[in-house]
């Protein structure tokens, strides 16, 4: 008799199709990577100011700038495939949507992006420019402000001295970043309360 003779092959439970329908395919596996790899194109092609906006994870947001700023072959593939990694970690689909929308930004929305780069350009480069923003946003905290942009100006000597070698321009430092949060998140606020004075002097003159 052979030694699995007495084996009952009605008690076995074959695989059923339905206990792999919760598993993607191969090909499907295979399209969303292509779609990952076409976000994350279309993400490093957008300004660093509209991709620090986008609110994404710091990890995703560092290796996606680090990508940009990649000159050699060699070190930027090495990068894309880092990237790629990255973002089968996280929602993709709010990162999609965000992309979508700023394809046709407002005028309004473009209009704030670029006065608020301005704004750090201009307080990293001369000690008056934040005399200049305290008056036209008196609310702000000064001295966090102030902190914020002689942590961005090191990070900046920094970089600089740090000269890369492996092909990389130097990349912007987190305070570099959060200045611009800080700034952006100042600007909409005083561009809301001008709505909402707006909307009270409009309601004023209805009751007249």
């Amino acid at each position: 008799m052979h030694p699995n003779d007495h084996f009952d092959h009605d008690d076995a439970a074959p695989a059923r199709d339905d206990d792999f329908a919760d598993r993607p395919s191969k090909t499907q596996l295979k399209k969303e990577m292509h779609d990952l790899q076409a976000l994350g194109k279309e993400l490093i092609e957008m300004p660093d100011a509209r991709l620090t906006a986008l609110g994404m994870p710091e990890f995703l947001l560092d290796a996606l700038l680090q990508l940009k700023r990649t000159r050699s072959h060699e070190g930027r593939r090495r990068q894309w495939q880092y990237v790629g990694k990255l973002m089968r970690r996280v929602d993709a689909e709010p990162l999609r949507e965000a992309v979508a929308s700023f394809k046709v930004p407002g005028a309004k929305e473009t209009l704030a992006l670029h006065t608020a780069e301005r704004w750090r350009v201009q307080l990293l480069a001369e000690d008056d420019a934040l005399t200049q923003w305290m008056s036209e946003h008196p609310d702000t905290d000064a001295q966090s402000l102030r902190t914020l942009i002689r942590n961005a100006r090191k990070e900046q000597l920094a970089a600089a001295a740090a000269q890369p070698h492996d092909g990389a321009v130097e990349r912007k430092g987190r305070a570099y970043r959060d200045l611009f949060q800080r700034i952006k998140s100042a600007l909409e606020a005083a561009a809301k309360a001008d709505e909402l004075a707006d909307q009270d002097l409009d309601e004023e003159d209805d009751d007249e």
